[in-house]
């Protein structure tokens, strides 16, 4: 499995509810409202984590994150990813995107990072634990 995050800052004039509904309802399905094709095909699970501070419990304070939204797609393969990179980037699709991330980002640099995971266990007897991806209900 493969595993891609991206870092994302609101833009400054939005709240953090706008930001929500914004990406949530019209730029994570954007391609489809465009009638273009996917841009993430094969990927196996699409997550996106909104970011709400909590007090340290150390330091008493709340501390920024610098983000606001940290995005998760989980792939088959670094094929699979590298074969979505292509299409975002494509010369027909980009200008599409880039619009429609002003809407939504402070920025257009925005860190796309892999990730190497590695889990504890956490079972009640040591045992490693898992998380099964699963789809419908």
């Amino acid at each position: 499995m493969f595993k891609q995050i991206c870092f994302f800052r609101k833009r400054p004039d939005m709240t953090l509810e706008a930001f929500m509904e914004y990406y949530e309802n019209q730029h994570s399905t954007m391609a489809k409202r465009m009638g273009l094709k996917p841009a993430i095909p094969n990927a196996v699970r699409y997550v996106r984590r909104y970011l709400q501070p909590e007090i340290n419990p150390i330091t008493g304070e709340v501390h920024d994150p610098g983000y606001d939204c940290l995005m998760e797609i989980w792939w088959n393969s670094r094929e699979d990813f590298e074969d979505s990179q292509r299409i975002i980037s494509s010369p027909e699709r980009k200008p599409h995107t880039m619009k429609d991330e002003e809407r939504l980002f402070a920025s257009h640099a925005n860190p796309v990072c892999s990730v190497v995971e590695y889990d504890s266990p956490m079972g009640p007897n040591g045992e490693a634990t898992s998380v099964a991806v699963k789809y419908g209900d």
